[in-house]
């Protein structure tokens, strides 16, 4: 079994942060050698750090033959599986384990990580490069990416240097070929599907960082209390496991993101692909053996991201989804967001979020929208959570009749 083995690498090696005018394949992959390691490929892949976006990936590994590494001559594509060594520590000083331990980064750390492109306000816009020269962590999920931009309160990103694609006899290993899930492709030629049948709750924000996540939860949560049977996801965004976990958490008896569908991330996925993730995604928790009386689903960004715009947009979004919950950070955005959705046909239900944690910015918001403005852990009680979807669940039960 042969491997690449680079030399250690320099602590302060840098890498240069790409701007727009530039290219992002402006850098050349690195020289290496081969030799043979004496533990063996599999065993090192095993006993580097791996990330929670690519948690499926060391079965996979388990089953496949012809283990070795794509080093050179190769453009990285989505969800292309990397062993990777850290050269400096930066914004991402821990890497999400499988199981969601933070893991402490330290410089010479190898890690398997996945390519993929991220979209993130508060912190990097960062592309799929064009070569396997040196990139960032640009997420702590696991995403390598070469950051273009960053938000100006946050570090420079956590460099790292490829060691090489990881692949088998049939080709680069990715995250899509160990998925157990994955989008069906003319998913709306389908008359009569799952998700058709069971109340379908989308969630959605101003931005990151809204509170969307805590909304889903604490519906979950409340709902669960109400003795109903929830199931959640996460349709859209960069792969990680907080919220997957939360959602766990919070009482939804199953849960699934779009890293179990085979993306890293859904930045730059096209608009039908991304359509037929989240269909997909609905109907697959709306199905099987116990349905759920309710399922919710998160979009992540805020409403003006590329993806999220289409995605609202498109006449099949309107087909499954039966209610929109809001989340802003201030009145002023929950206003605009309101609007904004309500011209793509979308009006949110009700406005929740990062603003119901300001009694004050509670108050304008009321003042000025038409629709309820609901603070997020009041979501979380059972009356409060039944009052949400009490509409739904007595039309599903008409239908079911």
């Amino acid at each position: 079994m042969t491997i690449l083995n680079h030399e250690p690498a320099s602590e302060t090696a840098s890498i240069p942060v790409v701007r727009p005018t530039d290219s992002v394949q402006q850098s050349v992959a690195p020289s290496v050698t081969r030799e043979t390691a004496p533990e063996g490929l599999r065993t090192r892949i095993e006993r580097a750090k791996h990330a929670f976006s690519t948690r499926n990936i060391g079965a996979f590994l388990r089953r496949a033959q012809g283990i070795d590494l794509i080093t050179d001559d190769h453009v990285p594509q989505a969800g292309e599986v990397i062993l990777a060594r850290v050269t400096t520590v930066g914004h991402h000083k821990r890497l999400e384990s499988p199981v969601s331990r933070r893991q402490i980064l330290f410089p010479g750390d190898e890690i398997v990580v996945a390519y993929g492109s991220r979209y993130a306000a508060d912190q990097f816009l960062a592309m799929i490069p064009g070569d396997l020269g040196p990139v960032h962590l640009a997420a702590a999920g696991g995403l390598a990416s070469r950051v273009l931009e960053q938000h100006s309160a946050v570090g420079a990103a956590t460099q790292i240097e490829p060691i090489g694609v990881i692949r088998d006899q049939h080709g680069p290993v990715s995250l899509a070929r160990a998925a157990a899930h994955h989008p069906v492709q003319d998913i709306t030629s389908r008359a009569d599907r799952p998700a058709h049948h069971v109340p379908v709750i989308a969630v959605l924000g101003t931005s990151m960082n809204s509170g969307k996540s805590t909304v889903l939860a604490q519906l979950a949560h409340g709902l669960a209390a109400a003795g109903l049977r929830v199931a959640a996801g996460k349709a859209t965004g960069t792969g990680a496991g907080n919220d997957y976990n939360l959602f766990l958490d919070a009482g939804a008896h199953r849960v699934l993101d779009f890293t179990d569908f085979g993306y890293s991330s859904t930045f730059q996925v096209g608009l039908e692909e991304v359509r037929d993730l989240f269909l997909s995604m609905a109907d697959e928790l709306a199905g099987g053996a116990e349905r759920p009386d309710v399922v919710l689903l998160e979009i992540a960004d805020g409403v003006y991201q590329g993806e999220t715009t289409l995605l609202l947009a498109d006449e099949e979004f309107g087909k499954v989804v039966d209610k929109v919950a809001f989340s802003a950070g201030d009145a002023l955005g929950a206003v605009g967001g309101v609007g904004a959705l309500g011209a793509l046909g979308c009006t949110p239900a009700f406005v929740s979020g990062v603003l119901t944690s300001s009694p004050l910015a509670t108050v304008e918001a009321r003042r000025a929208l038409e629709v309820p403005v609901v603070p997020t852990f009041d979501l979380g009680t059972a009356e409060v959570a039944r009052e949400m979807v009490a509409d739904l669940l007595e039309g599903h039960e008409t239908d079911a009749a």
